[in-house]
């Protein structure tokens, strides 16, 4: 089976001054793992971000291979990355392309594992007194197939609190500050029920925005609307709230854009009238089109306003521009993706099922 053949891939210019012979020859990226891929990345070697996915046109099956066509200023020397449906990951670091035009991805072999008589159940005691470690030194959830790489699971006995994120780049979820400021350990839980650790590699307390960096392809990238936001526009929110009393699954709401300004005036937020409760900060606040207008951040205290007026206000929440967030991802590396949300409205159910596949649940653990 073969791909079609991609010409004038755009890569960086290469250091070297004269072209290696045959560098602009067509070379083949082959899937030898025994999974289809969902993604590759192909960038000149030393590139610090992987690009773009090269397979937009749908995954690459097992044995089948994507050609490529390098421009001249490439050169031979190419990063490689392919991502399978597991979410297992194949790098491929330095590859010559000059020197073999065909480059196999294939995942590593297992460890042999040690003689029956020494080795103990996983998490069992070893002859030693400890603990067994599991392959990676992460334990099995419920559920891991056999041979998967099993994810982290959750400290029992840490002080947590959860949120919601969505995705926003290869490897990059954006969420609230507040959801994973102090944490010592953050799980990314994916809605395909991957669970993988993260990394806070930028945050801004102003905004109350951060990016959570995960090893591994967490969902599809959610577009930001590109033209402005309307008071009265309906929206929707995606997210897990109340954690561990609700739905363990993510919940859809409702409502409209109430204000364009937040609390006291605040104009990087918006108010709106969706119901939102703990656990749906960071979470995507969408138009009817499906693209974000902003990230869900709080609700009203209503207890204490009710305490200075005598009156509950119902359903006063906020969320960060979509315009704040796209300005704080591009500071920090990131691309978003923008595009023009037309007139009319589609179904609120279509929207939540375009935001499920990219909507994630944070644990804070600390």
């Amino acid at each position: 089976m073969t791909r079609p053949l991609i010409l004038g891939l755009l890569l960086l210019p290469a250091l070297a001054a004269t072209p290696a012979l045959g560098q602009t020859e067509t070379f083949r990226v082959y899937n030898r793992t025994p999974a289809p891929a969902t993604a590759l990345h192909a960038v000149r070697s030393g590139r610090p971000d992987w690009g773009s996915n090269l397979l937009n046109r749908g995954p690459l099956a097992p044995g089948a291979f994507f050609a490529l066509r390098p421009s001249e200023a490439a050169g031979c020397r190419f990063d490689l990355r392919m991502v399978l449906e597991s979410g297992q990951e194949v790098v491929r670091r330095n590859a010559d392309i000059c020197a073999d035009r065909n480059v196999a991805m294939a995942l590593a072999p297992a460890a042999a594992p040690p003689p029956v008589a020494q080795r103990a159940p996983p998490g069992a005691p070893a002859p030693d007194g400890k603990p067994a470690p599991l392959p990676g030194g992460v334990a099995a959830g419920p559920g891991t197939a056999p041979g998967a790489m099993p994810g982290p699971r959750p400290n029992p006995n840490a002080r947590a609190s959860t949120g919601t994120g969505f995705v926003v780049g290869p490897e990059q979820v954006l969420t609230n500050h507040h959801v994973i400021e102090g944490c010592s350990r953050i799980l990314v839980r994916t809605a395909d029920g991957r669970t993988m650790p993260g990394q806070v590699p930028a945050a801004d307390a102003r905004r109350d925005l951060a990016l959570v960096r995960v090893a591994g392809s967490p969902g599809p990238v959610l577009a930001f609307r590109a033209n402005p936001v309307r008071r009265g526009e309906s929206v929707v929110t995606y997210g897990f709230p109340l954690a561990g009393l609700l739905s363990s699954g993510p919940t859809l709401t409702t409502g409209e854009v109430s204000a364009l300004a937040g609390l006291n005036d605040n104009p990087t937020q918006f108010q709106i009238s969706a119901p939102v409760q703990q656990g749906n900060s960071g979470g995507p606040l969408l138009d009817r089109q499906g693209h974000v207008i902003g990230v869900i951040v709080s609700k009203l205290n209503a207890a204490r306003v009710a305490q200075r007026t005598g009156d509950i206000p119902q359903n006063v929440n906020f969320a960060v521009k979509g315009t704040e967030a796209v300005d704080f991802l591009r500071r920090n590396n990131v691309t978003p993706v923008l595009r023009e949300s037309p007139s009319g409205e589609r179904p609120a159910v279509d929207v939540g099922e375009q935001a499920h596949a990219s909507t994630v649940f944070i644990r804070c653990e600390r």
